[in-house]
């Protein structure tokens, strides 16, 4: 049974929950793949090593599912301690920057071997614009990176390439994989993906809904929008909340159905409130 090592990365916080999953794939033949580098926490960093000892294994190779910092910023660390680890990602260039290490392209349909087990890649924008998942074709399991945080929802960081219609696709490709499990980056191990992807998919449906109407009753900027829609949502999260209501609203001038002037929106088409 194919069952990756659970390795947390002690970085919680109002963006990260309870902090971001990283998984260690260990193999007999003593090689070994981390998915996703945290953010260098010395603790995490010890837990890899105790990990990697206790199957007297040697880190090979850090797949990275994208260039956002508490998945990217630990890969400094972990090349110093692993001088030999190879780093794949999607290119960013400009985040990848941020992290100097020697990074290695990978993207759609590539195949990896993570330990002694192959991964397909798996272009899957949206979050964040070069965001992978790693699909273990044998077992369906798929390792999602930010795709989908069980408990609540996902941030589309719109000023930093996030975009809702690559996102909602990425979400109706991953149920047609008809995956077994979920391996997400925050949040526990979700058994049921058809149903978990299934409500993302209708959340998303009712938050543009609700931007709709919020158009429609004269709300005609992003912070007036996040007012009428999120009710007593925690100020630490305000800004996350602009960034997914700007990401509807570019979705909908995308679509022919809002438009913006001068930092202004308006709905494009008759609302119809049936």
């Amino acid at each position: 049974m194919f069952e990756p090592l659970l390795i947390h990365a002690h970085n919680p916080g109002p963006m990260t929950g309870s902090g971001n999953n990283t998984y260690l794939i260990a193999a007999p033949d003593g090689t070994a793949a981390l998915i996703d580098a945290g953010i260098g926490d010395e603790r995490h960093l010890d837990e890899i090593d105790r990990a990697l000892r206790q199957r007297r294994a040697r880190l090979d190779v850090v797949l990275v599912t994208h260039g956002h910092r508490d998945h990217a910023a630990g890969a400094p660390a972990l090349a110093t301690a692993y001088p030999r680890a190879r780093f794949l990602k999607r290119p960013w260039f400009e985040e990848d920057a941020n992290y100097p290490v020697a990074w290695q392209p990978v993207g759609e349909g590539d195949e990896v071997i993570a330990g002694d087990q192959p991964l397909r890649v798996l272009h899957t924008p949206g979050h964040s614009p070069d965001h992978l998942a790693f699909f273990h074709e044998p077992s369906r399991v798929v390792f999602t990176g930010d795709l989908v945080v069980p408990g609540s929802s996902v941030m589309i960081h719109w000023s930093r390439g996030g975009n809702l219609a690559d996102y909602m696709a990425t979400l109706e490709r991953l149920l047609s994989l008809e995956p077994s499990r979920l391996l997400p980056a925050h949040g526990a191990i979700v058994d049921d993906p058809r149903g978990l992807l299934t409500a993302y998919l209708a959340h998303r449906r009712m938050r543009e809904g609700q931007v709709i109407d919020a158009l429609a009753a004269g709300y005609d900027d992003v912070p007036g929008i996040v007012k009428c829609i999120y009710h007593g949502l925690d100020p630490a999260l305000v800004t996350a909340a602009g960034e997914n209501v700007r990401a509807h609203l570019e979705k909908l001038k995308v679509e022919g159905r809002a438009a913006e002037v001068a930092g202004r929106w308006r709905l494009d088409t008759p609302h119809d409130p049936s």
